[in-house]
């Protein structure tokens, strides 16, 4: 099994604040085999696309594998998707059912992103689920210290594969998780991607199988955790308010 980190921003994105070369070394520092990379699809086109991926072979070493991938969103900028595979760039803003028959016909991945962000789950298709290999039941951004109970919910009433996904931008958004899949062979793209299509990959949090964050005393613990993060973080922004406004 090898560690993969999911939904990585670059500052190909355009809210993303570090480098390809500078994620390949932090994240290889960390332990991490490969980077799943997902940049927003605003301001992109094929010609970027094209660049996008030379940039992350070069980005790439024998220590960790960066795996180019986009980040679609619907019209409305609420519904979030994480595709991976050697597809063409398929436009800004594309309606998701239209989207992930795309990404079907051009063999990719598709991965249903933080379900809790705008209050995606609400709109959540269950036809789209046969086009999806999994959902984000954890995304670090959206969801901070502890699963998306709104995500955890939905999943139940899909086949769908639970990920975990940082969401990263910069380093706050840098957390215990990952997607340790089973790669046949050498590790490059086209066996990450076999991986994923047939399902060898498990969601890991804090070097554990996630599900035991779900259950028992982990889960109170870390819902408990993010309320009183939350309400740091709250109280962090008004004193620099009231900083500011002096």
């Amino acid at each position: 099994m090898v560690r993969a980190a999911c939904h990585i921003h670059s500052d190909w994105s355009y809210d993303g604040k570090r480098s390809l070369p500078w994620l390949a070394d932090e994240f290889g520092g960390r332990g991490y085999r490969i980077l799943m990379i997902t940049e927003h699809d605003r301001g992109f086109t094929q010609a970027r696309l094209d660049e996008h991926r030379k940039a992350c072979r070069e980005a790439s070493s024998e220590r960790i594998l960066l795996v180019p991938g986009i980040e679609y969103s619907d019209p409305t900028n609420q519904v979030h998707v994480l595709v991976w595979g050697k597809i063409p760039f398929l436009g800004e803003g594309i309606g998701t059912a239209e989207m992930l028959a795309r990404v079907r016909a051009s063999e990719g991945v598709a991965v249903f992103a933080h379900p809790a962000r705008r209050d995606a789950w609400t709109v959540f298709d269950p036809g789209w689920a046969g086009f999806l290999l999994g959902m984000e039941i954890w995304n670090r951004k959206t969801d901070g210290w502890s699963p998306s109970p709104k995500a955890c919910e939905l999943i139940k009433s899909t086949a769908l594969l639970p990920f975990v996904g940082m969401d990263f931008h910069d380093r706050n958004q840098m957390f215990p998780l990952s997607m340790d899949l089973d790669v046949d062979g050498a590790v490059n793209e086209e066996s990450v991607l076999n991986a994923l299509r047939s399902k060898r990959v498990r969601a890991m949090a804090f070097g554990r199988p996630v599900a035991e964050s779900l259950n028992g005393w982990r889960a109170p613990a870390l819902h408990a955790a993010e309320f009183f993060r939350r309400k740091a973080a709250a109280g962090t922004r008004r004193w620099r308010q009231r900083s500011y406004a002096k």
